[in-house]
């Protein structure tokens, strides 16, 4: 399971939205054991954590720059108002 956790650190976003996918639709499709299936699903679980670990980061990196560019557009206002 270690290994499992540590490959999944490394997986891109778009790795795991595409294995996600994948497994989805092997969910979908049926045809698997009970126990396949869990394993389907509680690898999909894994994934989705991983999509929504990089979607979170994403939206802080996101958040960072708006906040930023908003900081940079207000100091820029008051030195205006200065002159």
């Amino acid at each position: 399971m270690a290994a499992t956790k540590t490959a999944d650190e490394t997986l891109g976003y778009e790795q795991a939205r595409d294995e996600l996918i994948d497994v989805v639709r092997r969910l979908e499709t049926g045809g698997t054991s009970l126990e396949e299936s869990l394993a389907l699903w509680e690898r999909g679980e894994e994934l989705a954590k991983v999509c929504r670990r990089w979607l979170d980061g994403a939206r802080a990196r996101l958040d960072a720059a708006l906040a930023e560019e908003d900081d940079n557009e207000n100091s820029g206002d008051e030195d205006a108002g200065e002159e």
